[in-house]
């Protein structure tokens, strides 16, 4: 088993900047692609409609079936219910998934019409984690592994 980072704070280790690398793979056709970008995590109150939390801005570039194109998302994570933890939303406020990355790895569900998101979080260390996230349904049968590797300093001990 991989060894986990546990984080007292999820909000306070996610902030900064992360370069992102990204394999998407659908196991129906075989078909592979990649996401290559950063993704930046920055306080609310820096451009937005304030309030705590931060606002996660992702760009790059997505190759799929030897084509390129841009692509970016944003997230919300805002405080969880719990200290430590957070609440994800879509850009527009609809939620995603809980993170309580306490214990180093997490497991959140996401349904979406008929198909369920199942994401894995896993934290290496300060400066290194994953999400693998397993997308089934009549629609998707996708598998997409995300690595984080922070570009930004890390933040201070205490957030551990």
């Amino acid at each position: 088993m991989t060894k986990v980072w546990p984080v007292i704070d999820v909000l306070a280790y996610l902030k900064g900047s992360w370069r992102v690398r990204r394999s998407v793979r659908d196991l129906a056709s075989g078909a592979e692609g990649e996401f290559t970008g950063e993704t930046l995590f920055r306080p609310l109150g820096e451009g937005s409609d304030g309030g705590p939390g931060l606002l996660h801005q992702e760009s790059g570039t997505f190759v799929w079936q030897s084509v390129s194109r841009p692509a970016e998302r944003t997230l919300r994570f805002l405080p969880g219910e719990r200290p430590g933890t957070a609440a994800v939303l879509f850009a527009d406020g609809r939620p995603f998934h809980d993170l309580d990355l306490t214990d180093g790895r997490y497991v959140a569900d996401h349904p979406c019409s008929a198909d369920l998101y199942r994401g894995e979080f896993t934290v290496y260390d300060e400066d290194r984690w994953r999400t693998v996230w397993r997308v089934g349904g009549p629609a998707k049968d996708l598998v997409l592994t995300t690595d984080y590797t922070r570009l930004s300093p890390a933040p201070d001990p205490q957030t551990r």
